[in-house]
């Protein structure tokens, strides 16, 4: 028995020290994201997806600087995001990243519970973009000669395509009067209409583009993400409208309230947009808190 009891002793430290030894070698490096990288290419993610992940991905590892990861550390990283003012779904959604590379790595152990948060029912008013916002932003568009800003912001909000799904916007698609989209493993046809096809046409023959892809930049490639986001920046101060309300994605959801006001069929809008659950459409035909606030008061139950 005492020998047992002995060799008990020495067991239980060498567990330790294995345990030990396992949390010392979980480090966030850059090799270890690039091969993250590659895996999410390899699952033909989308670009912005991948960009985004990255980005997350390194906000932790910089945050770690050099430390491994443990579980109260992902904890730790959370919560200080919350103090940074980081809105809580924006946190959710950089947990939910890192989440997706421990998993890579085999490091499910490091996961923490995401915040929970009440669903809400209408939208901040200072995150709207009215239509009268985005009539301003196409003037200041034209008059600051920025034409080919002012187009794709049009193409966005006439198609309600995604910022990523920009570059399915060709000669080819504006002289057919349609677009295929692939994104996600599905294939999806958006049709253009027939004023934004003659706008089209008639500004890749100004630039001279024949061929592929009418939005690009000056070098001939893709227009980026973040050359777009940029240059809706500079349209929105010179417009004079709010710089919260000015992204690519919000023209998407404009085109969503406006596309729902006029036929009321959620259903075909999801298919337009290309979700595959029309719960994440509603989520685009919120209404503001100052139009909310109007529903309530119209219910005249205060005497």
């Amino acid at each position: 028995m005492q020998y047992l009891h002995s060799k008990l002793c020495i067991a239980l430290p060498t567990r330790d020290y294995r345990k030990e030894r396992e949390v010392k070698e979980r480090k966030v490096t850059e090799k270890s994201i690039s091969a993250f990288a590659a895996m999410l290419k390899e699952e033909e993610r989308s670009t912005g997806t991948v960009e985004k992940y990255l980005r997350d991905v390194r906000a932790l590892s910089v945050w770690l600087a050099g430390r491994p990861i443990t579980k109260e550390l992902t904890a730790q990283w959370k919560r200080e995001l919350l103090q940074q003012s980081y809105a809580p779904t924006t946190v959710n959604s950089m947990v939910s990243a890192v989440h997706r590379f421990f998993r890579f790595m085999g490091w499910p152990e490091c996961r923490v519970k995401f915040l929970r948060i009440q669903r809400r029912t209408f939208r901040e008013n200072n995150k709207e973009l009215t239509r009268a916002d985005y009539q301003r932003l196409l003037e200041a568009a034209q008059k600051s000669k920025r034409k080919c800003i002012g187009l794709l912001m049009e193409t966005i909000c006439a198609t309600g395509i995604r910022v990523s799904e920009v570059r399915a916007i060709t000669i080819a698609a504006a002289e057919q009067g349609c677009a295929e989209i692939s994104l996600k493993g599905k294939i999806r046809t958006i049709l253009l209409p027939g004023k934004l096809c003659k706008k089209l046409i008639r500004y890749a023959k100004k630039e001279k583009i024949t061929s592929g892809e009418i939005f690009r930049a000056q070098d001939g490639k893709s227009l980026s993400r973040q050359k777009i986001w940029w240059e809706m920046k500079v349209i929105a101060k010179i417009a004079g409208v709010q710089g919260s309300k000015v992204f690519p994605h919000n023209l998407r959801h404009l085109f969503a309230r406006m596309f729902y006001r006029l036929n009321r069929d959620i259903v075909q809008l999801a298919d337009l947009l290309g979700h595959s659950s029309v719960n994440t459409t509603r989520i685009y035909l919120m209404t503001t808190g100052a139009d909310h606030l109007r529903q309530l008061e119209r219910l005249g139950l205060i005497t």
